[in-house]
């Protein structure tokens, strides 16, 4: 296995696109993947860094950072909220790129930063992933940037700074664009569990059940891991079971919001 150093780059500032993303290598592990989500800059400005650090300590195999948007179209109430707080704290883009230029001295894992493409484009597409490169970061999430224009505009920017860009899809994303999707991927591929916004809820019923065995027969080249609807270890469980791992979010928010950053251990072990 190749190894990994503590960033995509060299000392001299060019990308070693020869260093497996660990994001790869987390993917080749015999294990079911728990990611978590969260919002940076939640529930305050400078929880970030704790809430990785902890994370990490508690056995989450995998991170996304919610970078937070004044119109997160594809977010429930719960997340919403936590971005709306995180901007009036304060957390923009250039903030949390200062929260985490050191982030890669304590914490190993794959980290993945989630926005939307507006403040992505805002500070300039190439700057933004140049960035992320060095301090660290293995992938984007960005939920509103179609995979037509990823794949026509900035396919060759994210491979240069050897960034994993990741496409979600859903029960009513057709098979002809399922496999498009997993034709220009080099990770996994975010499969959301319903076509409604995210948020936790008691369980999945056949219609998602019978959607997570279409895709996992389609023998994907590409992992998938489920998000929405995760909210414990029973949906943890029936989510994993015909898939390589979950990411819980609005559940978790839920935690923050009520212990602050105390007793992430609790949460994690809750799940697993």
């Amino acid at each position: 296995m190749c190894k990994l150093s503590d960033s995509h780059k060299t000392k001299f500032g060019r990308v070693n696109t020869h260093i497996m993303n660990r994001i790869n290598q987390k993917l080749q592990e015999k294990k079911k993947i728990f990611s978590i989500y969260f919002t940076a800059g939640y529930p305050k400005l400078d929880d970030t860094i704790t809430i990785i650090q902890n994370l990490e300590k508690n056995g989450v195999d995998l991170i996304e950072i919610g970078l937070p948007f004044s119109d997160p179209l594809a977010d429930g109430p719960t997340i919403q909220a936590s971005s709306e707080k995180a901007l009036k704290n304060g957390m923009t883009t250039a903030k949390l790129f200062e929260q985490l230029k050191d982030i890669r001295k304590s914490v190993k894992i794959p980290l993945i930063i989630m926005g939307y493409f507006n403040p992505i484009l805002q500070f300039g597409v190439e700057a933004f992933c140049k960035q992320c490169a060095e301090i660290g970061i293995d992938g984007l999430i960005i939920p509103d940037l179609p995979v037509d224009v990823y794949n026509n505009n900035y396919k060759t920017i994210f491979e240069k700074y050897g960034l994993i860009n990741v496409f979600l899809i859903t029960p009513h994303t057709s098979d002809k664009r399922i496999k498009f999707i997993d034709s220009i991927s080099n990770g996994f591929i975010y499969m959301v569990s319903s076509a409604s916004v995210t948020g936790s809820q008691s369980g999945f019923g056949e219609e998602q059940t019978n959607y997570f065995k279409r895709i996992a027969n389609m023998k994907l080249k590409n992992p998938q891991i489920v998000g929405f609807g995760i909210s414990g270890s029973e949906t943890f469980k029936q989510a994993t079971k015909d898939t390589k791992g979950a990411i819980i979010g609005s559940a978790f928010i839920k935690h923050l919001t009520k212990n602050g950053v105390e007793k992430i251990d609790e949460f994690v072990k809750s799940i697993l």
